[in-house]
């Protein structure tokens, strides 16, 4: 069984690409910072992480596209995938990535916003009126959205 979850803050925006091929399917790559549990770097007391290089395809890379950014804190859900290739120096070059299922936020716009180190400086989308913390992702999306079904 190969099945990955991971949390951790997304260490920069989102990089996307369309496929060359008839559909022009969407490929998202960002990595994620993710805390070691009880990881602590000795000489600043700083937690110490890991960070994961992670791939999203067609629906999940828009969703990525769309409302993800450097700072934000979310959880997913994928698999493991390895890779080599020759660089053009003819070495070997292994690659590990997590292609990613599935999103999560796993927090408030105005946490993420406040975060760490790794915070975006960018716009926040917009609150509904009563600032109860919940994104307004806009009429008509519902269509958009990967896990809508």
């Amino acid at each position: 069984m190969n099945r990955v979850i991971l949390m951790g803050r997304l260490t920069r925006d989102p990089e996307i690409r369309y496929s060359q091929t008839d559909n022009q399917m969407a490929v998202a790559r960002y990595s994620l910072a993710v805390d070691r549990a009880g990881g602590r770097n000795q000489d600043s007391n700083e937690p110490t992480a890991d960070f994961i290089n992670c791939v999203a395809f067609g629906k999940s890379a828009e969703f990525a596209e769309r409302f993800l950014h450097k700072g934000t804190k979310i959880a997913i859900e994928g698999r493991i995938r390895t890779g080599r290739y020759q660089n053009r120096d003819g070495q070997t070059v292994y690659t590990t990535d997590v292609v990613v299922d599935r999103h999560e936020f796993c927090e408030s716009r105005g946490a993420s916003q406040g975060s760490d180190s790794y915070s975006s400086a960018g716009p926040a989308p917009s609150a509904p009126a009563g600032n109860d913390d919940f994104m307004n992702v806009g009429e008509g999306i519902d269509e958009d959205l990967p896990f809508n079904g």
